[in-house]
């Protein structure tokens, strides 16, 4: 993006200072808020495990909440990423699954709901006392809770503005 800007005639500072203002986009490793010490993280496009693994990657600690309408092959092949779970927080028809190939590799909670998921995610993270990450990278389908993965960003988004004004408006509490 910078080089394409550079090409059109775009100044070496406006086109770093584009790229360093530009958001990102909904449901991909999007800040959706932040409540104290804990930062909400909304990659509900991260349908597969391939997705799923660019943004565990990108933590070395996180609060996960996962789950939805599995794939196959469910999340064994980011066994390699389990030891950076806190804590996993299961949602969807794969909770089950993903509770049993978590079993002794990560904590497990079974949530049922987003809402529920996001409560306790944020709950077990602010009690730790330190800077930390609930990341949503559901490393599955949507369609057993919602329509689609922006529907389930979108649930995401709603419980973190849910759990206090300040989340509400996405500021820093």
């Amino acid at each position: 993006a910078y080089s394409a800007a550079r090409g059109l005639g775009i100044s070496a500072e406006d086109a770093a200072e584009g790229l360093m203002s530009f958001p990102g986009l909904a449901h991909r490793m999007e800040t959706v808020g932040q409540l104290g010490r804990v930062r909400f993280v909304n990659d509900s496009k991260a349908t597969n495990t391939d997705a799923a693994r660019q943004a565990m990657s990108s933590y070395p600690k996180f609060y996960w909440i996962a789950g939805g309408q599995p794939k196959t092959g469910g999340i064994d092949a980011l066994a390699d990423l389990f030891p950076k779970i806190e804590k996993a927080y299961l949602i969807g028809e794969a909770s089950e699954a993903f509770e049993e190939t978590l079993k002794g590799k990560a904590q497990t909670v079974a949530c049922g709901t987003m809402e529920v998921a996001v409560a306790k995610a944020y709950a077990d993270a602010a009690a730790k006392g330190q800077e930390a990450v609930v990341l949503l990278s559901p490393a599955c389908a949507s369609f057993d809770q919602f329509a689609d993965f922006e529907a389930r960003g979108e649930a995401f988004r709603a419980a973190v503005q849910g759990l206090t004004a300040p989340a509400a408006k996405g500021a820093r509490a």
